[in-house]
């Protein structure tokens, strides 16, 4: 048995080259010139307001592993930092990743010969009739109703008060040894497959990090637009309870009409009553930023952001085409997905074949412990096994047909994960170009209506136009403030947007910096 493991490892080895099934082969990249069908300008209009800066695409550069520090708010950073600490789906995806690793590990196993002792004791009782018709060992011979010495007087003993000497025990010890040949590489892909779940865990886990801090910086946004939003309404309600007090005296005077003093009253109510929608959306977003810091709404820390604190990153790294596909982490999973599918085919096509096991077992067997350790009466055996499935009743060549099946769904879920990135870079990127037209065209019609509301404020304070012209100036004024504030947090959002659409540079990630 000494020299059959080392044998059996050295055939396996020399086996280790042939492997049934196919060998995965790492999809071709897309043959994309671009993003969108139209040509990318270089860079985008600039506006001469905060958030209105022109941006300018870098084909090709590299996008930070840490991207939020583009926008240099050290308030979104120590949120960002506390997500990635606290927020529970990423200790989940931490602890996914650690289980498929020990997965890889339990399946390296498998190479190895499997070795087992035991240690056991076994009772046994003899036959009386085999007693009864056979010489005892001390010396007995049986007699009707009992046993007597040779050579001297009969003592009759009876059957009845030898039951104990009827019972023997046995202790024993062994060691047992098998070994199954991976003769075909079954057991290779089996390895393959855990060694792609758990590179499928690790892309997963990229993913939810990029989520993560995706969905921070981008309800950080939201609540300081939804804030702006909150200070315009404000502000136009001053304005509107500042023309009511006007009209009120005036009214009170005789030179304006109860009418226009109702229909003040109704405009300085419309855009109070807007006021309770905004603050709901500012407190969703503060509930949910609390969430993805992985803190309990009622106890997180208040949130002060303005997009005004948000620097807007001007020079914006742009992958490739054809590095897409290597830095998108849902992506990598979904090829981690049809590599684990390739190998499953393996497995299954192994399991067609012959499975060659070498089983070996040696061991000792005593009358009681004290000399089990010494005893001479060894056992040892040395036997080999070839299993060839014969009928399964279509069992294994169905499992076979599902396998290759399942590759060929992972495969098309591939291509539709690709479709998708490329689709999600660009909107993006198509996104950021107009964010930049929106916003220059949201500021001039908010500087026209407010110059016109201006005008119409003192024409009608000097009588020189109807109610109806105030009014009409007001609630444009109005619609173009809250639009405005609206354009340049898309903006901030789109950018956001652009750097979740290219991976997040997780690739760029030093050693030294864990998630």
């Amino acid at each position: 048995m000494s020299n059959a493991l080392p044998a059996a490892l050295v055939a396996s080895l020399a086996l280790s080259a042939c492997a049934v099934g196919p060998n995965f082969k790492q999809p071709a990249k897309p043959q994309a010139n671009g993003y969108t069908r139209e040509a990318l300008a270089t860079e985008t209009q600039a506006t001469a307001v905060t958030g209105g800066e022109s941006q300018r695409f870098d084909i090709g550069k590299e996008l930070p592993a840490q991207w939020w520090r583009l926008f240099e708010s050290a308030p979104l950073d120590a949120l960002i930092e506390q997500g990635i600490q606290n927020y529970p789906t990423i200790r989940a995806q931490q602890a996914a990743l650690l289980q498929a690793r020990q997965g890889v590990r339990a399946q390296l196993g498998g190479f190895f010969p499997q070795v087992s002792g035991t240690l056991g004791t076994n009772r046994q009782k003899q036959s009386l009739s085999e007693i009864e018709v056979q010489e005892v060992d001390e010396g007995l011979h049986s007699v009707p109703g009992g046993f007597a010495l040779p050579g001297s007087q009969t003592v009759v003993v009876p059957l009845s008060e030898l039951n104990s000497s009827l019972y023997n025990t046995v202790y024993s010890a062994g060691l047992n040894v098998s070994y199954t040949f991976d003769l075909f590489g079954g057991e290779r892909r089996a390895l393959e497959n855990a060694q792609a779940q758990a590179e499928e865990a690790r892309y997963q886990l990229e993913a939810s990090y990029l989520t993560l801090t995706s969905n921070i910086a981008s309800t950080a946004i939201q609540m300081a637009s939804v804030r702006e939003q909150i200070a315009a309404t404000h502000e136009i309600i001053a304005l509107e309870e500042k023309s009511l007090d006007l009209i009120q005296r005036q009214y009170n005077v005789g030179s304006r009409a109860r009418a226009d003093v109702l229909q003040q009253q109704s405009s300085l109510a419309t855009v109070r009553a807007t006021l309770p929608a905004l603050q709901q959306q500012l407190s969703v977003a503060d509930h949910q930023l609390a969430v993805l810091v992985g803190r309990f709404p009622h106890d997180a820390e208040p949130v002060d952001f303005e997009l005004t604190s948000l620097k807007l990153p001007q020079d914006l790294p742009v992958s490739l085409p054809s590095a897409l596909v290597e830095q998108r982490p849902d992506i990598k999973a979904q090829e981690m997905v049809m590599r684990q599918a390739n190998a499953l085919v393996g497995v299954a096509t192994a399991n067609l074949l012959p499975q060659l096991t070498l089983q070996a077992q040696t061991g000792d067997q005593a009358a009681s412990l004290h000399t089990l350790i010494s005893s001479t009466a060894s056992i040892y055996s040395l036997a080999t096994s070839l299993t060839q499935p014969i009928f399964e009743g279509g069992t294994l060549r169905a499992k076979r047909r599902q396998a290759i099946a399942a590759y060929d769904q992972a495969a098309a879920q591939y291509q539709q994960t690709v479709l998708n990135a490329f689709e999600n870079v660009a909107d993006s990127l198509t996104a950021l170009e107009n964010d930049a037209l929106a916003v220059s065209a949201q500021f001039d019609a908010q500087s026209a209506a407010k110059a016109s509301l201006d005008l119409i404020q003192r024409q009608y304070d000097a009588g020189a136009v109807a109610y109806v012209s105030l009014l009409s100036a007001q609630q444009a004024y109005q619609q173009a403030r809250i639009s405005y504030v609206q354009a340049v947090a898309h903006r901030y959002s789109d950018t956001v947007a652009l750097f979740q659409a290219l991976g997040g540079g997780w690739w760029n990630r030093s050693k030294g910096q864990s998630l």
